[in-house]
């Protein structure tokens, strides 16, 4: 006999049916342990490897996922990344990872590649309506993004209560003039976040204007050229800064260290999202769960695959939290997690 074999070739090496040889090699029903044993040591003796293509034609799931992320390179989508995976891997779920590098026609090939290649189910980072619109048999997922045209299973962070608590932040620390910086594309949860800021300011009396938002593409250099040209134009009168995301965050304040502009004295900053990055240069940021986010979109996509349940319109949100750095107060330590 040839080294590569079947079941059929492995059951009658080891005296049993073929049943008995799929119900050890899926350790499921009732078997000795004498059985699993020899059934065992045969497949490893001949390296025994199952054909997916044949299982997931007889059982109709492929025991794979799609993650589409639009930018692996981003703490923030890497980590919920390596969460799915962490969560998937046990319970026999392959991931397969598309970064689609913020460029939607990408998206749209990579989304009709993974049907193409059987997935079971898709997990979605990004927020294009182009993608959502097309038809397809997938459940899925999406993580901090709502489509507007597509019925979906959501996981998302309370993006209002993020932004409360960072208008409330900077507004008990003594500001009075805060400029919001803000992504410039309409996603709900940079909309969120806004509402949450808005209502905390006007709960405590502070009036906010149209003036006070500064719209700009998400990037260090992009934040803080956005701040330099307020700073060069003389237009700059704000003693706090709240960014919707860590990198606008960490642009403005490289932008306030070049100018001399002392943060917190002069100027207070919250961000949003809690990357490493913003604790090493000591910025108060809003944490988001970004291992429970990938776990809970992992857990309702798998779910939603084996007990072949709809979650269309179903909503999940996780709590958000402020962590204090000395971007916001003087006497927190840097190394304040």
């Amino acid at each position: 006999m040839g080294r590569k074999v079947t079941i059929k070739q492995i059951a009658n090496l080891a005296g049993v049916s073929s049943a008995t040889v799929s119900k050890v090699l899926n350790n499921n029903g009732r078997f000795s342990e004498d059985t699993r044993k020899k059934v065992l040591k045969i497949v490893e003796e001949y390296d025994y490897r199952p054909n997916a293509v044949a299982k997931s034609l007889r059982t109709s799931k492929s025991k794979t996922i799609g993650v589409l992320v639009p930018d692996i390179t981003n703490e923030f989508f890497a980590k919920i990344v390596l969460a799915i995976e962490n969560y998937c891997d046990p319970r026999g779920y392959s991931v397969f990872i598309c970064n689609s590098a913020e460029n939607e026609n990408k998206e749209l090939q990579y989304f009709r590649e993974l049907e193409i290649k059987g997935v079971d189910g898709l997990i979605y980072l990004s927020g294009s309506d182009q993608l959502l619109q097309e038809k397809t048999r997938l459940p899925i997922v999406c993580i901090d993004r709502k489509p507007k045209k597509h019925q979906v299973t959501i996981v998302t962070s309370d993006n209002v209560q993020g932004g409360y608590l960072a208008g409330n932040e900077l507004v008990s620390k003594g500001c009075n003039n805060i400029l919001l910086i803000r992504d410039y594309r309409d996603a709900f949860t940079t909309e969120d976040r806004v509402k949450g800021f808005i209502q905390a300011l006007s709960e405590k009396n502070r009036t906010f204007k149209e003036k006070n938002i500064l719209k700009v593409e998400v990037g260090i250099d992009i934040a803080k050229n956005a701040i330099e040209l307020l700073l060069n134009n003389d237009e700059f009168k704000y003693d706090g800064i709240f960014a919707t995301t860590d990198w606008l965050a960490y642009g403005a304040l490289l932008a306030l260290n070049e100018r001399k502009l002392k943060v917190p004295e002069d100027v207070k900053i919250v961000g949003y999202d809690n990357i490493s990055m913003v604790k090493y240069a000591s910025i108060t940021s809003i944490n988001q769960n970004k291992e429970l986010l990938g776990q809970q979109a992992a857990q309702k996509l798998i779910e939603s695959i084996e007990q072949n349940q709809s979650y269309k319109n179903s909503i999940i949100t996780l709590p958000v939290e402020l962590i204090e750095r000395e971007s916001t107060a003087l006497n927190i330590s840097a190394s304040s997690i």
